[in-house]
């Protein structure tokens, strides 16, 4: 269901009657100045990867894993996404008389994605500041933050593992990823101490397979030499909500942002009864990167070649398009 709302919106939600991850918060409120001039006029979370925008593949990453209340943090002039993920009648009836089925489907299916809100950011103040407008949405309950400019494979989904890990130990989890030393300036880097998931406090099942970590501290994109590892921070988290306080409290960091690292890493300093506490868990499968022009082609050529209506006529065409290069 399609909701507009505020920063006033709240759930109906009785504290307490589960601690089912259900809430999903997209940060979706940037320039996009890397795409441009493209995203002068449409939001980068809008430009296509194949036949549907980046954050539709970002959404349903977030329903794979049971998280149906989604909340995306926009402001003013990212309205596309709002009537993307909105009811198009005059649309749905005009291919409904074409007898278009396939494509009356997946135009029904863009406005059938679970519960969506809309919050503005105001003024950009870091990614710390995008989540913490969340919290009257989030009303007291854990939840997921997806950043827009990747999406995981969807045969490599990680949410619902994060998921269970957050609701047996009561704290937050982020997805890591190694890198080379040498990239790891780009990224938040981890102190990690390798965990067993049998070891982990508390009761619930966790998939097996996990390689887990606890973290002990981050460190926000750094200097050469002041990295504790080269396991980085990705953007898929699973937070206590008391995330939402210590963000109140966490002053502008790296770029002079209020930086969403800086508040996981007072996380990892805060006793488990208070909600501390942080765990990590190593990504090895496939992940894309819209945010970055030669990623993003990437990411398109790859889903066009998993695609079974495009793949095999697409795959094709690159084979004799990349051999006619490699001779010319």
């Amino acid at each position: 269901m399609f909701r507009r709302a505020d920063v006033t919106y709240v759930t109906r939600y009785c504290l307490g009657m589960t601690s089912r991850v259900r809430k999903a918060v997209i940060p979706a409120a940037g320039l996009g100045t890397r795409f441009l001039p493209a995203s002068k006029a449409i939001p980068k979370e809008m430009i296509p990867v194949v036949d549907r925008p980046a954050i539709q593949y970002v959404v349903d990453e977030a329903l794979a894993a049971g998280l149906d209340e989604i909340c995306l943090i926009t402001n003013p002039g990212k309205e596309a996404m709002e009537r993307h993920f909105a009811p198009a009648p005059a649309l749905e009836a005009a291919l409904e008389r074409k007898g278009d089925q396939a494509r009356l489907d997946a135009v029904l299916e863009t406005s059938s994605k679970g519960e969506i809100a809309f919050v503005n950011q105001g003024d950009p103040k870091g990614l710390g500041h995008a989540v913490g407008r969340a919290e009257e949405w989030v009303n007291g309950e854990p939840f997921a933050v997806l950043l827009g400019d990747d999406f995981l494979d969807a045969d490599d989904y990680m949410l619902d593992a994060m998921c269970r890990i957050q609701e047996r130990t009561g704290g937050s989890v982020i997805l890591l990823l190694e890198v080379p030393a040498s990239m790891i300036q780009m990224y938040g880097s981890v102190d990690p101490i390798a965990v067993d998931a049998a070891d982990l406090p508390g009761e619930g099942e966790i998939p097996d397979g996990l390689e887990i970590h606890h973290i002990s501290r981050l460190n926000e994109k750094p200097a050469p030499g002041e990295e504790y590892s080269n396991l980085a921070v990705i953007g898929r988290y699973v937070f206590n909500p008391v995330v939402l306080d210590v963000l109140k409290t966490t002053a502008p960091g790296r770029g002079g942002e209020i930086q969403l690292t800086d508040a996981i890493s007072t996380l990892a300093s805060m006793p488990p009864e208070d909600g501390g506490g942080v765990y990590g868990v190593v990504f090895r499968g496939h992940r894309y990167d819209t945010g970055d022009k030669l990623e993003y082609l990437k990411a398109v050529v790859q889903l066009a070649a998993k695609r079974p209506d495009l793949g095999p006529d697409f795959t094709a065409w690159l084979q004799g398009f990349v051999s006619t290069r490699d001779n010319a």
